[in-house]
């Protein structure tokens, strides 16, 4: 990683921001119009979410892991916040208004959000997590920061912009988000201009035109975030249920994001204290989130993490540089507002490089793996064809029925497991934690092959610890276990 002068650190940490913005706008403008708000209350969310992030980033980066990666939106909890604005109670009533079913359903969203935190602050303040982290083995690390990458694939666009010249100075490198997010953002202005989306469907103009009035228009020029704007939270058993399970998902991916960010940062091997430490913080993350009426808790950004890893720039400073301009956008809406309507589809292009980099990240432990055991290939190709196959088939489910899977008179169970499988991580990482731990027939001398790390140098030379594995029953009742549950 190399160094950089002020000015660019500025530069860098307004790539971060902006990178961002684009995720936590594509959240509001999900769930916003389906509580009932319009373009005044989806301005106001995502000045909310832009202020609790900044927090977030800054917390983590003093107090938590002490990494560079940005915390922002996480995709994860679209699933139960979407049930929870769908709830019977909150639909049934044709009466209210759209701007009262707006903060009853945000005051309840609150509530699931609240106890999700103390969830997530439990699993890192009393160890949880510390100990389900021992359970990862460099073979399991590829599952985990791998899918954390492909994760949201489907949010991808393929699109990307080439880059011609090569300077002694990696400018082109380091800003290759700005320069071209804002050709591509020139482009769309002219055909905007042109009046080329003037009679295209009102999806195509919502995507695409540059000049979205509504959300500039309506954003205040000074916005004071406040917690418990809306009123008192409300709290509902299945809801928190549902919403916790969410942040076990979010809890996993930001795991993988710290194990990349460390990666691509040149840090040492993050030990299970430190990810239990940044398990804590994001707890705290959540519990800020719902506080300030964000629709969703937060995550390790993945995209900024490929955007360290494009930079070539890891450096805490460019994060919290970055954290201070959520803040200070957040504060004047009315100029957040500008860099917020950007076209989605340009936000969608970049994603394609910055989470292909994460996944790149997680393929790296590789090395660190025997790939001439038939046993090490057996767990790689089996947990990264599961990762896959099993969230497709719930996400198929979900788009043909608009229904769990699973039948239960209790929907709230229905989406818990909904969520869960439905995340590419907990399909692959699983099942590659299960045969690494339960198959048999594998010699001491093989496993200590497979995991040549051990004891070794890491990306920068510093010594890493031994993992030592799990599980180690006596070989007799392992293979009973196996020959039962083959």
């Amino acid at each position: 990683m190399a160094d950089v002068m002020p000015a660019e650190a500025f530069a860098l940490g307004f790539q971060h921001y902006f990178l961002t913005v684009g995720m936590i706008v594509l959240v509001s403008t999900i769930i916003v119009p389906q509580m009932g708000g319009g373009s005044f209350e989806k301005a106001v969310v995502i000045q909310n979410m832009l202020f609790a992030s900044g927090l977030n980033t800054l917390f983590q980066s003093l107090f938590g892991t002490r990494l560079p990666a940005v915390i922002g939106g996480s995709y994860t909890f679209i699933i139960p916040t979407t049930s929870i604005v769908l709830a019977k109670r909150y639909t049934t009533d044709f009466t209210q208004e759209p701007y009262e079913r707006f903060e009853k359903t945000m005051r309840g969203i609150q509530g699931a959000l609240i106890v999700a935190s103390i969830f997530q602050i439990a699993m890192g303040c009393f160890g949880f997590w510390r100990n389900i982290v021992r359970y990862l083995s460099p073979l399991s690390m590829v599952a985990l920061v791998t899918f954390s990458g492909l994760g949201l694939f489907h949010l991808g666009f393929p699109n990307y912009f080439p880059q011609f010249l090569k300077p002694k100075r990696p400018l082109y490198d380091r800003f290759a988000l700005l320069m071209s997010t804002a050709i591509v953002w020139i482009y769309a202005q002219i055909l905007t201009s042109s009046g080329v989306y003037n009679h295209k469907p009102q999806k195509t103009q919502s995507c695409c035109r540059s000049d979205p009035v509504s959300l500039i228009g309506v954003a205040p020029w000074v916005y004071i975030p406040r917690p418990f704007q809306w009123g008192k939270p409300t709290f509902h058993l299945g809801e928190a249920i549902a919403m916790t399970a969410a942040s076990l998902v979010a809890l996993t991916e930001s795991t993988g994001t710290f194990l990349a960010v460390a990666r691509y940062g040149s840090a040492t091997p993050v030990p299970p204290s430190i990810l239990s430490r940044g398990a804590t913080w994001l707890g705290s993350g959540t519990l800020l989130n719902s506080m300030f009426g964000s629709v969703t808790g937060p995550t390790a950004s993945v995209e900024n993490a490929g955007l360290l890893a494009l930079a070539r720039v890891g450096s805490r400073r460019v994060v919290q540089i970055s954290a201070g301009f959520m803040i200070f956008f957040s504060v004047f809406a009315k100029f957040g507002a500008v860099f917020a309507s950007v076209p989605l589809p340009i936000m969608a292009a970049s994603y394609c490089i910055f989470f292909g980099y994460v996944s790149s990240a997680g393929f790296s432990f590789l090395q660190f793996c025997n790939l001439n055991s038939f046993r090490t290939i057996f767990i790689l190709g089996f947990s990264c064809f599961m990762g896959i196959s099993v969230p497709q088939y719930y996400n198929d489910y979900q788009i043909r029925s608009n229904s769990s899977p699973l039948h239960t008179h209790s929907r709230w169970l229905n989406d818990s497991v909904t969520v869960i499988f439905m995340s590419v991580i907990y399909g692959g990482c699983d099942s590659c934690i299960f045969y690494w731990t339960t198959q048999s027939g594998v010699e001491k001398k093989s496993r200590e092959k497979t995991m040549v790390h051990i004891g070794g140098k890491g990306c920068n030379g510093a010594f890493i610890p031994p993992v030592f594995l799990p599980l180690q029953i006596s070989k007799r009742p392992r293979q009973y276990f196996i020959q039962l549950y083959p």
